[in-house]
């Protein structure tokens, strides 16, 4: 099972990352308490790159390993931190007659800035069984293996070892296309020392978990996208956390910008927030399991109650879209339970593809490459317009002068795009009829839109200032020496200081300018220093690096 939430949980109180509450279904309260190899060694190490201390290569796959039991008297106490982390949780439940609930109940977290919900989850079923028979000592050993593991760099196919297993997995890239595998699984040269190969570290089996709404996947789309509050019941924690990441993933490339709880508690700290009727529910999507949030939560506005989710090659019964008000007890049939009308007509020849798969036995993953596919054709269809008229915010370079501030992008005027989409509108690309206009404008005030345009904004800005920068190299290369012969050593000092704080800011801000441009621009500030008497030549070196 996989969590999303703060890293930190009040004295006496449950958080997130209480997935162990996972099997109890918040039974128990749990004590939360970091276990494995200590953090105190500084020393340098074998296998270990150069400049890397002990622990340095750990803590850039994951932050820690927790241990998590189950006591009744002695609940949990662990510091609070604002930061997000994703838990990956392997639960285990054994009969034991000795203790007050008949069962030993304990669970291995690790806990990870990385959303690599396949492959932590690969690495928990390589080391948690042995672990519950072999306690601590095995587990120090299996986080000495991490810390000897490459830093995870975007783009990077690299060989994991991990108490004897080898797992060769490829970092995803932001460049990426949904659903396409990087890795290369059938090579004519056989790795022999191999023993898995992951196609994917962060995909979910889509199609397995859009399995039993797939009649409904271009409204839950939609929802999605538009920032819509979801609540996921579920039967288990694995389903519900499983149901939700798909859900996120639904809209990728775009980022899902709100916040999503893959399995979320009645001890959250959020709880009184989420389940408060004073206030409009907050775009979240929350995935749940205790049958008392079917009344806690019957205000939020979109419900998918599912059943339990069929192995590989089973299909389970499709759930129907329902009314809100007929959610009202406890025990109510699996379905979609929301009053939403789409927006966009359904599309009939995707439910035809995918019904033609179950029919003749295909396997969830293929049916899953054929969901992502639409889904990410649905996804670009509706992003490429904006894209394209956020393209013509930007400034022409020929605009750019370098002794001025960099020009400003134009502002984005919602009417001005909306008149854009008749001629290179969606319609372009997407089959799919319908009230695009309306999906467009309530999209326009969704937090999903705020995210992508603040994002987009910022890189546009960041290029302005890159192509700002490269003029300025440019025009001072042209004649340097005539340019400081016709210039006060005022006028000279000030464009030194300027050229050392544009150079400051691209370092900071990881400007888009070429190399070579910084080497240029670094001499330049060097040769115009040297052109001035010398007890200037002292104060501006000592302003900053050239």
């Amino acid at each position: 099972m996989a969590l999303r939430g703060p890293a930190g949980l009040g004295p006496g109180s449950c958080g997130p990352l209480d997935e162990a509450v996972a099997a109890a279904e918040g039974r128990e309260a749990p004590a939360l308490v970091a276990t494995g190899a200590t953090l105190e060694d500084d020393e340098e190490d074998e296998g270990r790159g150069p400049g890397l201390l002990r622990w340095d290569g750990f803590s850039a796959w994951l932050h820690c390993v927790c241990v998590v039991g189950f006591d009744l008297e002695l609940g949990q106490a662990v510091e609070k931190d604002p930061a997000y982390f994703y838990g990956y949780v392997y639960f285990r439940q054994v009969r034991d007659k000795t203790l007050k609930r008949g069962y030993f109940q304990k669970s291995l977290v690790l806990i990870s800035k990385l959303p690599y919900i396949h492959f932590f989850h690969t690495v928990l079923k390589q080391i948690a069984p042995e672990y519950f028979e072999k306690n601590e000592p095995y587990l120090e050993a299996a986080c000495n293996d991490v810390d000897r593991w490459p830093a995870p760099v975007p783009g990077k196919t690299l060989h994991l070892p991990i108490m004897g297993v080898v797992m060769k997995v490829r970092i995803p890239t932001c460049y990426d296309k949904p659903g396409t595998t990087q890795i290369v699984q059938l090579t004519q040269q056989v790795d022999s020392h191999i023993s898995v190969i992951l196609p994917t570290v962060h995909e979910v089996d889509l199609f397995r978990c859009f399995c039993p709404v797939f009649l409904h996947s271009q409204m839950l789309w939609e929802l999605v996208l538009l920032g819509e509050p979801i609540v996921v019941m579920a039967p288990s924690p694995s389903e519900s956390s499983e149901t939700v990441l798909a859900l996120v993933n639904c809209i990728s490339p775009l980022k899902y910008f709100s916040d999503f709880r893959p399995y979320f508690t009645i001890h959250d700290s959020e709880f009184k927030e989420y389940t408060t009727r004073t206030q409009a529910p907050p775009s979240v999507i929350l995935g749940v399991t205790n049958p008392f949030f079917a009344k806690t939560l019957q205000h939020w506005p979109h419900i998918i109650r599912i059943g339990d989710l069929k192995p590989a090659g089973e299909i389970p019964k499709q759930v129907k879209v329902k009314k809100l008000k007929n959610l009202k007890t406890l025990d109510s049939k699996p379905g979609v339970y929301t009053s939403y009308k789409p927006y966009l007509n359904r599309d009939e020849e995707i439910i035809k593809q995918l019904q033609k798969g179950v029919q003749q036995k295909r396997p969830s993953e293929a049916q899953s490459v054929i969901l992502r596919r639409y889904f990410l054709e649905l996804t670009q269809s509706f992003i490429i317009p904006l894209e394209r008229y956020v393209a013509s915010l930007m400034p022409l370079q020929k605009s750019i002068s370098p002794w001025k501030s960099p020009p400003q992008l134009r502002q984005f005027l919602p009417e001005e795009f909306m008149k854009t989409l008749e001629k290179t509108g969606p319609q372009l690309t997407s089959r799919i009829k319908g009230d695009w206009i309306g999906l467009y404008r309530h999209f326009l005030k969704s937090p999903n839109f705020d995210g992508w345009f603040k994002t987009r904004r910022k890189e546009m800005t960041q290029k302005l200032e890159a192509l700002h920068l490269e003029a300025l190299c440019e025009e001072v290369e042209k004649d340097l020496l005539l340019w400081i012969q016709k210039h006060t050593e005022v006028e000279i000092v000030d464009l030194v200081l300027k050229l050392k704080n544009k150079l400051l800011q691209a370092d900071r801000e990881h400007l888009p300018v070429k190399p070579d441009t910084m080497e240029k621009l670094r001499t330049h500030i060097d040769a115009i220093i040297l052109a001035l008497p010398e007890d200037l030549q002292g104060i501006l070196l000592k302003t900053g690096m050239t």
